[in-house]
């Protein structure tokens, strides 16, 4: 694709003497278009699938517009589409370098009143590749009056064939030109002075939907397979405009995606944030609520289409409610349509206002306040209750009393957190009498509690008898009358267990409840050593940085050959580390491809990837029998160019609802035919090319395949799977195993899981956590990794992102998450779920925000990066070695003698043993 540079310039009115100099000179600055005043009539220009004529001069003023010293002008008619207009070859005249600038003086005529947009465009035919389009500049203009176009550009490389033309208004509108120049500029050329107004770059207050209001009417707005309509008020009065004089309706609607739209191609721009802000509400017989979403249709120059979600609320039939969200767009699209969809067929997409602006960037923060902080004390009253049950209250008409027998150690969780502490009483609440699961022991804490910190949460529970099954036994928040998970476990013995889990409040509560809850009705609960505290991040760092060095060093003797120095004297030794080798990747999409910058940031702090989608079933093949591997394609050349490594995510997916509708309407038969064809259409084609694959993920969250294909089917896709691919190490993949906060997937059930697969002989090679982790506490996620790693597998992180509205609480989460990982022996490698704003699955888990900036989370990953990075200097000793320990990875050796200075590089690879490097001088 080429690279089309907009800018703008000094303030100056564009005449033909700026462009053409002094006394007509055209030695500088002189138009390459010909017939540019339309004085020989339509030569030299070509009509774009319409029609057209020159007014001139002579003629008198026509269609409402004056006639000036420009004389002629032309009349461009029976267009039936937006880009229809009239254009000119400049492929001969224009350099690669060189810098054009354009004005135009342009118009409109016919159509409905309002304004209309004229813009002027560049179309780039390749030999090997897709036709792209770049908008140089665009106007907006009303009936009557001539307006100035202006914009520039320049090409950093030559295609096979540019094609300068002027589009934009609607079908049916006229355009009326009546002058173009382009003139080339440098920046000693003072005969020609740079244009003000850069038509398609918006500023901050732009909107760039036009007749946002509806003042105008329906004008620039049109049906998406529905009708529109414009109204003052509706249901006999009682649906009013909530802002100005009108609001539109999109009626007749026979399918979800019907609703009004407008097209913003022109007026959109690739790389910056747009904020979409909407008034919407519903209107029907028989749906009172209903989702309302705003979404964009984007069309890549090679014609493929994508569909963008950028904004959504749940309106009712009721009254207008706001409708907010973000988009950014990385490549150059060829159209842009922004539409409202969403509710069942039948029911009215009512709109008072929509606007998009350039989003205005969201004010930096601030440390939280931490002053005063207590950490590792527990804010829990009268937890050993040793004044009986006071400072508890049953929640529901369940009965407290005090019980014994409980353990006398705070659970090891707590411990590996607060260290030295006093031993347990002994005591437990006994709940009794309980009717409903959310009965139990309770007690208010709002008080006690401090934004932005986090909290461990851990106890001691156990059940009585009377249970039919395995229970699940819960610490839980009530913030502001909102559910907050603090923790779970799954009970199914008289044994006591231990809960461990953690939460962070960012908003000011007015009310916080704990309780404990969840066994079923009539089964008593026993709970003991409560304890609820802050965690102090910064000292479990510091253990950290002591277990990193241990687990990922290495000692090393560099061994010199080639010396001259007497006993080496004087010979200096500089080590530094170029790249380490832990693996740590990023999520990447098809769409991230086309936006330089992303790309940069990227191959530059990652030397992993993995696929959003495009590798998933339901992406590959979407309809049975239609294969899209294109997207797919496009990262895998990127990746391989840059020599990043790649993981497979994912062959299957286990949950019924990430099953695309034709594979879920399959018998059995049908169905596991299916499955073979698609491992090996899948492993075939990219043998060798993926190092890892998720063979079926999320398995402990679903049963989709084995439900349907019988208890070995799972064992069967790992069989498979290594038998096409043997060189790819498969994985398991799930979430929620590190966190202690869902019994379905905790690191026991998860561990027995991957044993049953074992036992059934699946090659299962490596075990993947997701990681999609809130508040996370470093004794939680490195007692789930103990338990995990006791399999002896390499475990990875494996969609790793943290969630904060305050940036430096986030930057902690990341650290929490990667310092635990590098000090962990069982960890192999850590992959982010994405990092770049406006394209990850998490609100407030990014590290650069979207327009490239990169916030406090992103340059704590950064620091991380460069303290994992040995380096060491000194003198080489009288055996001519030099010894140091360092993380393992790519290093660059410089040593300096008395008369000369040489540079090598080697690298250190995994090991117990110190390695011995032989470099010879």
């Amino acid at each position: 694709m080429e690279n089309l540079h907009i800018s703008a310039g000094n303030h100056s009115e564009v005449t033909e003497a700026n462009i053409f100099g002094p006394s007509g000179s055209r030695s500088k600055g002189m138009n390459i278009l010909q017939n540019h005043d339309f004085s020989d009539g339509l030569n030299s220009w070509h009509l774009n699938y319409c029609d057209g004529h020159v007014i001139s001069a002579e003629s008198g003023p026509q269609r409402g517009m004056t006639m000036d010293k420009y004389g002629s002008y032309a009349v461009i008619t029976k267009r039936k589409q937006h880009w229809q207009g009239l254009e000119q070859d400049i492929t001969d005249k224009i350099s690669v370098g060189s810098t054009y600038w354009v004005s135009a003086r342009v118009g409109v005529s016919g159509g409905a009143q309002g304004f209309s947009d004229v813009q002027a465009t560049l179309k780039l035919e390749h030999h090997n590749s897709a036709t792209t389009y770049f908008c140089i500049g665009r106007t907006s203009c009303n009936k009557g009056s001539w307006k100035k176009l202006e914009g520039s550009f320049s090409l950093s490389t030559m295609p096979h064939r540019v094609i300068f033309y002027l589009e934009g208004p609607a079908p049916d509108v006229e355009l009326l030109i009546q002058s173009v120049y382009i003139a080339c500029s440098s920046s000693n050329d003072n005969q020609y002075h740079k244009p003000t107004n850069m038509g398609c770059v918006s500023t901050e207050d732009e909107n760039i939907i036009i007749n946002p209001q509806f003042e105008d009417g329906l004008n620039n707005w049109s049906g998406r397979g529905c009708k529109i309509a414009l109204h003052d008020s509706m249901g006999d009065g009682k649906i009013l405009p909530k802002s100005g004089k009108y609001f539109a309706s999109a009626t007749e609607r026979s399918q979800s995606w019907n609703g009004i739209q407008q097209e913003i191609t022109a007026r959109v721009q690739r790389k910056l944030a747009y904020e979409v802000t909407a008034l919407v509400r519903i209107f029907g017989k028989n749906v009172t609520t209903s989702d309302v979403r705003a979404t964009l249709w984007v069309q890549a120059p090679d014609l493929r289409e994508q569909y963008i979600g950028i904004a959504n609320v749940q309106a009712t039939d009721k009254d207008w409610v706001q409708m907010q969200g973000k988009f950014l767009l990385n490549g150059s699209p060829s159209k842009v349509i922004v539409y409202l969809e969403g509710p069942p067929a039948g029911t009215d997409i009512l709109v008072n206002t929509f606007d998009i602006k350039h989003a205005a960037k969201t004010p930096p923060s601030t440390p939280p306040d931490c002053e005063g902080a207590a950490f590792g004390v527990n804010i829990i009253e009268n937890s050993n209750l040793a004044n009986g049950t006071n400072g508890w209250f049953p929640l529901g008409n369940c009965t407290l009393n005090v019980g014994t027998g409980s353990p006398r150690i705070l659970p090891p969780m707590a411990r590996d957190s607060l260290g030295a502490h006093e031993s347990l009483s002994g005591r437990c609440i006994l709940v009794t009498n309980r009717t409903q699961t959310w009965m139990g022991p309770a007690q208010m804490i709002t008080e006690k509690l401090k934004l932005f910190l986090t909290y461990q949460v851990s106890a001691w529970v156990r059940i009585g008898a009377g249970s039919s099954g395995p229970q699940n036994v819960n610490v839980a928040l009530s913030v502001d009358n909102q559910w907050v998970n603090g923790g779970q476990v799954e009970v199914k013995d008289d044994q006591w267990h231990e809960i461990g889990g953690s939460f962070r409040i960012e908003k000011q509560p007015s009310k916080v409840m704990v309780y404990i809850q969840g066994p079923a009705s009539g089964v008593d609960v026993m709970v003991a050593g409560v304890q609820i505290f802050a965690v102090d991040r910064q000292a479990r760092f510091k253990y950290l940085r002591r277990q990193t060095e241990k687990v990922r060093k290495r000692e090393v003797v560099l061994k010199f050959s080639g010396l001259e120095s007497v006993r080496n004297l004087g010979t200096l030794v500089k080590v530094r580390q170029i790249q380490n080798d832990f693996p740590m990747g990023s999520c990447i999409s098809r769409t991230n491809v086309d936006n330089e910058d992303f790309v940069n940031f990227f191959v530059k702090h990652f030397n992993w990837a993995v696929f959003g989608n495009e590798l998933k079933w339901y992406w590959t093949e979407p309809q049975q029998g239609k294969l899209n591997y294109k997207d797919a394609d496009d990262i895998l050349d990127l990746c391989e160019k840059n020599k990043i490594d790649m993981r497979g995510h994912c062959i299957f997916w286990e949950v019924d609802s990430n099953v695309q509708q034709w594979v879920q309407s399959l018998n059995k038969n049908d169905l596991a035919t299916a499955v073979q064809n698609r491992l090996t259409g899948l492993l075939t084609r990219y043998k060798g090319q993926f190092k890892h694959y998720d063979v079926n993920n999320e398995m402990m969250h679903g049963s989709f395949f084995q439900d349907r294909l019988g208890k070995d089917a799972r064992a069967n896709m790992f069989k498979t799977a290594h038998q096409l691919d043997p060189s790819a190490t498969l994985f398991v993949n799930d979430y929620h195993v590190e966190d202690g906060c869902d019994t379905r997937s905790s690191p026991e059930k998860y561990t027995q899981h991957i044993l049953e697969l074992q036992e059934q002989g699946a090659p299962v090679g490596g075990i993947g956590i997701q990681g999609h982790i809130d508040s996370p506490v470093g004794p939680i996620v490195c007692s789930a990794l103990d338990k995990l790693g006791t399999l002896g597998l390499p475990i990875w992180f494996t969609e790793l992102d943290v969630s904060s509205t305050n940036e430096y609480v986030r930057a902690d989460d990341l650290e929490v998450m990667l310092r635990e990982a590098m000090a962990h022996p069982a960890i192999d490698g850590v992959m982010l779920w994405g990092f770049w704003e406006l394209f990850m699955s998490r609100e407030n888990a990014h590290l650069v925000n979207a327009e490239g900036e990169i916030n406090e989370a992103g340059k704590r990953y950064l620091a991380l990066k460069q303290e994992w990075l040995s380096h060491s200097h000194g003198c080489v000793d009288e055996q001519g070695q030099f010894s140091f320990r360092g993380f393992t990875g790519t290093y660059n050796v410089e040593v300096v003698t008395l008369t000369r200075k040489i540079s090598r590089t080697f690298v250190v690879d995994k090991g117990d043993e110190s390695l011995v490097v032989s470099i010879d001088l």
